[in-house]
């Protein structure tokens, strides 16, 4: 119930952050992915079932608020987590490289992914323009800002679980 709570409340903040702080600090109109961020790491740090649980709230948050399909942002944010989980037998707690490479691929493919639903469909074809304007920067960008945003996630995980076993000690 703990990490319910902790859990859902740091997707709203991250929220809230990409959609005010982060707009404000936009570099040619770029922001950071913060929601991609979120759901990857905990994709790989608890694995496929609450990355896919997470996705979807953080899409869902989206959709409610910017989408013009409601499920879209949810259902591209649910795979992005489920498919971080896969990665959980791989992860290290000190090491920051498998969640840097993980946040990277995770956002190109979405703003891959957004590109193809978004603008190919709708015969905007100039992916080189769309590529290195807007994916790229955004890219870059959120690897910047997940090197210390990751930092307080995984502080937050390694706090709940070791909350977690101290109540689980209590009943055996």
């Amino acid at each position: 119930m703990n990490r319910k709570i902790v859990v859902t409340l740091l997707v709203i903040v991250c929220f809230c952050f990409q959609c005010t702080l982060f707009k404000a600090l936009s570099m040619a109109y770029i922001t950071p992915n913060l929601l991609i961020v979120v759901t990857s790491s905990f994709g790989f740090m608890r694995g496929k079932k609450e990355g896919l649980i997470i996705g979807f709230f953080c899409g869902f948050l989206i959709d409610i608020f910017y989408g013009d399909v409601l499920g879209f942002y949810a259902l591209i944010y649910m795979y992005i987590g489920y498919v971080n989980g896969f990665f959980n037998k791989l992860f290290y707690d000190e090491d920051i490289k498998l969640p840097i490479v993980l946040i990277t691929i995770s956002d190109l493919i979405y703003g891959l992914i957004i590109y193809v639903f978004l603008f190919l469909l709708r015969s905007r074809f100039d992916f080189g323009y769309y590529f290195v304007h807007i994916i790229l920067p955004e890219v870059v960008y959120t690897v910047v800002v997940t090197i210390v945003l990751y930092r307080i996630i995984r502080a937050i995980n390694r706090k709940l679980e070791s909350h977690e076993k101290r109540s689980a000690s209590k009943f055996v």
